[in-house]
Formats: structure tokens, sequence, C-alpha cells
């Protein structure tokens, strides 16, 4: 998948370094909002029971100030200043619905320890490569060409991507946690719907449901698509969970899965019924024993190692049992009876756990699990249809609700307003700390998806910091690629951008050049001032007539900032020796071995910085990125006296 790998070791010092660098920084800025709104609210409050305190005192028969004023608790709480309409007192409302306390508290909680997750020090560099592409992998190329977009982004801006996923999921679960009434918690479920569906397409790959070998047990159809859901379901309006209806269609909904999964689960030919093929692990083993070679506890890993040598001895009896559980389950749900949806329900749990631990291995062990796969969160989709198709009976409501229809300009009165700030709560100013933490993360996220060149750090992970320096470059007087003298003291009053290229090589150089010239088109009009220069590196191949097929290769006759410098083979080694590469022919004569560094000259004809330019695994991303890091040395050193 193009762009999607930038080929770098995910445990790189240099990305896991500036990654912990990042989320200390983004941090700092999330506490920060947190301390100030707090500091705030607590103002605010304060300043409300002084105001309130102030108009009782004017008021007529007011105590004069002597006596002390509780601050408002709710809105509508606050006594009315003179003048001001008097509302009706705001009547306590009900206690949330347990299943929707459920699905809000415990997806929260999940968003919160995948935010954990993504903060894990080989996320930044591993996503692309050994998650998403991994995933992506078995699915239709739609399926591919669309993730790999998102792909792209987080291997172009790997630091970028993986501190605003860790953020983006921390806020949205404690926006959940927090806000426990109103349009405030609705709007959190709406957050973990869009965010659940991003990473499901471009994390999960639609949870894999385009792919062959789709089963329930190995998670489909993806564990976020249940984020959505949820999300969905607490967006509703509280009334809609005060009626059975709404419990009985998530059970519907869920009967209606377990029974596709079972019909799916038994399908001939797809490799379920058989523990073992042709001596090879059937589909089921073989996952079962990719995950026992996870990185995890001693004890988890024998545990499953062991479920793994069960299936492949009694495969059909494993299949036969999850087949019947699943249609029985699936069943049991549609009937809506509370009953039997109980026993389903544990029933489920038991069956959702044992999957957990045996076959998926708990999802989020071997330092780039982003989520505890599916089992979990369906566990709370299904108990949360069970208790809401028993709601609470209506007793629980305590007295009728305040009525609406005050009108606006009513609202905007200086006493209604002091009322609406006072109500304010501690949970209301955490959930505004948690979008402002949301926020942290989406912005450099916003950032990085209009970005289209790759972040500078992939090139310093693969070929190591640049080294400033400041030193005459050895003069010379080679040969341009169309036969002009060229010398270093007639670039003079340019910056100098000096790379060695082998004309006739098909590996890196071809490489390196397309490197150079894309760091001139970053240049933009400061390519005016900045000569793109490459010195042949090639004893037995150095003619001009190579350096002009050279650049015809590669479209370089076109830039005309170019120059591809040559000489004889004594005046090549001249400014080899002087600028410390070195050629050798290997074995055979087939290629020639030399130093890939490239040199950033000022406008004196000094040596400012030392940098290799080897473009490592060669890919899209490592290419992109050495050209921006190229361009910055220079535009850097056009700035310098």
């Amino acid at each position: 998948m193009p762009g999607m790998n930038s080929g770098l070791n995910p445990a790189d010092p240099t990305i896991v370094n500036a990654f912990r660098s990042a989320l200390l920084h983004q941090w700092l800025i999330a506490a920060a909002i947190f301390v100030l709104l707090l500091l705030v609210w607590g103002a605010t409050r304060t300043w409300v029971t002084v105001q309130v305190t102030g108009s009782e005192a004017a008021a007529p028969g007011g105590t004069g100030g002597t006596a002390a004023v509780a601050p408002p608790q709710d809105a509508g709480a606050t006594a009315p200043a003179p003048g001001a309409v008097a509302a009706p007192q705001a009547a306590k409302a009900r206690a949330e619905p347990r299943a929707r306390r459920l699905l809000r508290i415990g997806f929260g909680l999940i968003w919160v320890f995948d935010g954990i997750l993504q903060a894990q020090p080989k996320m930044a560099a591993g996503m692309p490569s050994q998650v998403i592409e991994p995933t992506a992998a078995s699915s239709p190329a739609w399926v591919q060409h669309l993730v790999n977009f998102g792909g792209t982004i987080w291997s172009y801006h790997p630091v970028q991507a993986g501190a605003s996923a860790v953020w983006i999921q921390a806020g949205i679960g404690l926006w959940l946690i927090v806000a426990e009434r109103g349009w405030w918690s609705r709007a959190a479920g709406l957050a973990s719907v869009g965010w659940g569906l991003v990473v499901w397409v471009f994390g999960e790959s639609f949870g894999g449901i385009f792919a062959p070998g789709l089963t329930w047990l190995f998670g489909a159809p993806g564990a976020v698509l249940f984020y959505a859901a949820a999300g969905a379901l607490i967006a509703l309006p509280e009334r809609a969970w005060r009626t059975p209806r709404t419990g009985r269609l998530i059970l519907a909904g869920t009967g209606i899965f377990f029974t596709g999964m079972a019909v799916l689960q038994a399908w001939p030919g797809r490799g379920f019924w058989q523990g073992t093929a042709g001596g090879q692990p059937g589909t089921l083993t073989g996952m079962v024993q990719s995950m026992s070679q996870t990185s995890q506890p001693h004890l988890l890993s024998a545990l499953v190692s062991s479920f793994a040598s069960f299936t492949a001895a009694q495969g059909f009896a494993v299949n036969l049992f999850t087949v019947i559980v699943l249609a029985v389950l699936g069943a049991t749900f549609l009937t809506g009876r509370p009953r039997l949806v109980r026993a389903a329900v544990i029933a489920g749990t038991v069956l959702c756990l044992a999957d957990w631990v045996l076959i998926e291995d708990l999802g989020f062990l071997g330092g780039l699990g982003t989520d505890p796969n599916s089992m979990i969160p369906m566990i709370l989709v299904f108990t949360a249809g069970y208790l809401a198709l028993t709601p609470a009976p209506a007793a629980a409501e305590q007295s009728a609700a305040a009525p609406a229809g005050v009108p606006w300009p009513e609202r905007l009165r200086p006493a209604a307003v002091r009322g609406a700030v006072g109500a304010v709560s501690a949970r209301t100013a955490v959930a505004l700390g948690a979008i402002g933490v949301i926020l942290v993360g989406a912005a450099p996220m916003a950032a990085a998806s209009v970005h289209r060149n790759a972040d500078p750090i992939i090139a310093e992970a693969i070929s190591g910091s640049t080294a400033a320096l400041d030193q005459p470059a050895p003069a010379f007087r080679l040969t341009s690629q169309d036969g002009r003298q060229v010398t270093l003291a007639s670039l003079r009053g340019k910056v100098v951008l000096l790379v060695f290229l082998d004309p006739v090589c098909v590996s890196d150089c071809p490489l390196i050049a397309q490197e150079v010239r894309a760091a001139g088109q970053l240049l933009g009009t400061d390519a005016r001032q900045v000569e793109l220069v490459a010195i042949v590196i090639n004893p037995l191949y150095y003619s001009v007539a190579y350096t002009r097929a050279f650049d015809r290769q590669e479209n370089l006759d076109t830039v005309p900032n170019w120059l591809y410098l040559t000489g004889s083979p004594g005046q090549l080694e001249h400014v080899w020796r002087g600028f410390g590469v070195t050629a050798q022919i290997s074995t055979g004569g087939a290629m020639i071995a030399h130093d890939d560094i490239a040199f950033i000259l000022d406008r004196s004809g000094h040596i400012r910085e030392e940098l290799s330019d080897d473009p490592g695994p060669g890919t899209t991303s490592s290419t992109s990125s050495y050209a921006v890091l190229l361009a910055g040395a220079a535009r850097q050193t056009l700035g310098q006296p």
C-alpha cells in the first residue's frame, strides 16, 4: 500500500522521544485548560453569589446584606432580582436511566483506556505498518485505497497523529463520563459516533466486513462500530429510555447480529470446521496460535497455547458449539422476553469473556494493541438492551419538569444570566475541559491531514541527526551537464545544496535525486537563491553523456537551478577527498559503493551543515521527509549571515 509504510522501526528512539515530548507538551496544555476553566468557574460562582446577595439587600424588606445567601444549585433556582420574570421553580429530574448510564460510563472508560493505549511508545511509528496496513491487506482494493488515505496521514506525520489520537480518545471518554444529562451528554454521544466511524473505517478497515474469513470469534464487525452504536444510543432523547421500546430494538438488533454470525460461522468451506487441514492449522487454530506468540504474561500465553492445541484436535466440536450457542443467543434476544433475555445476557457474557481471553487474547497486549477488541463493548450493548427492556418505574420521578417557554429577551436579562451562570456545575466545567482536550488532539491532526509533505523527523530517524559546521568548502572546477565550467567561486552568493550521485545507479541515487528536486520545489520563491548541485561519484562512468542521460531519466533537465557536475577521474577524486566521501568499485564492477551525504554551503562557500541523505527504505513518506529536511536546512542557511 503506497505511502503507508515509513520503513521505521516502531521502537526507533528518535520517534519515541519526539512522541513522548509531544505528549508531555500537550499534557501541559490540557492541564492548563482544566486549571483555567476551574478558576473561571470558581470566580464566576463567587461573583453570582455576591450579585444575588447585593440584589436581595437592596430589595424592599431586604436584610441589608447581613444574611448569607447560598449560591444557586440549579438553573432556575436563582432568586429573581427586582424586575425579573419569576420562572417556575425547576423540579428535580428523575434519575438517569440505568441502561443509558451503563453505556455512557462504560464506553467512556473504554475510550479513556484506548487513549492510554495510544500513548504506548511504539504506537507513533508502528501504527501504519503494523496495525492499519495488515488489517486492510485482505480487504478488496477499493477498501485498501480508502484506508491508505488515513494510513498515509499517519505515516507522514507519526508524532502528530499518534499524539492526536491519545487526546481525542481520552477527551471523548472523559466527556462521556462527566456529562450526565442534557444536550451536553447527547453531544458527547455524537462525538463518540463521529470519531468511532473514523477509526472503524481507517483504523479497522470497516472491521474487516469486506474481507474473507469474517467471523464473530475474531471480533467482527469491529470493536469501534460498537462504540459508534453506543454513542448513537447515548445521543437519543432521554424520553426514549423511559419505555421498553428502545430495549426491544437493541435486543432485536443484537439477536439479528448473533443469528447472522451463527450462519456465517457454519458456512462450509471457510476453514472453521477443521482444527487442521492438510497438516496445517485450520483458520481458528492458526488465529489462536498467532495470538499466543504476542508478548504477554507467561500464564496467559500458556492458556492461549493450550486452547490452540485443543482447537487443533477438536476443531469440529469447537465450531459446532460456537454455531449452536450463537444461534440460541440470537433467537433468545429476538424474543424480547425479560426472563429469557436475562439468561441470554448471562450466557452471552460468559461466552464473550471466554472468547476475549482464549481467542482474542485480550486484544490490547504486545505494545501495539489499540483497544480491548469487540467482546467487552458487545457485552455492554446487549446488557444495556436488557436494562432498557425493564426500565425503572415511573415513581422514580419526584416532580414534573419545569415548563419551558420563557422568552429569549427575558433569558438575557441580567438576573436570568446570573441564574444560568450560577447553575453551571463542576461537571459542566469538566465537560468543557474534555472538549478542550479533544481540540488539543484534533487541531494537529487536522493540520497534518492537509500537509502534503512528511515530517522531517522520519528522515532524522533513518539517517541520524545533522551536524552543524562552519568551514570552507574545498575548491573545485568541474563541467556541468551542458558543458559549462563551474567553480566553487562561481556559486558564491547562493546557498548550495550539494549531493554526490552515481549516474548509472538504479537504487539509492535516483531516490536522492528526486528528494533534491522536491526540496527545490518546497523552497518556492527561495529557490532562486539556492543552487541544487550534484557531483558524479563513479570512477568508471563519469562523462557528460551519462550525466545528461541521468537528468533526462529523472526529469531533472527542466529544473533551472540544477547542476550535475563531472570531470576527469583525477578532478573527481580530488573533490571526493576534499568533502570526505569515498567511492569503491564493488566485486565484479557491477555497482559503486559510495557515501550518501548531503552538504549545505552558505553564500560565501562555507559548509554549514552535513547530513546523511541515505534514503533508507525509499518509501514515499521517507522520500518526502528527506525533501522537507533538505529544504529546511537550505532555508535556514539562507537566513544566516
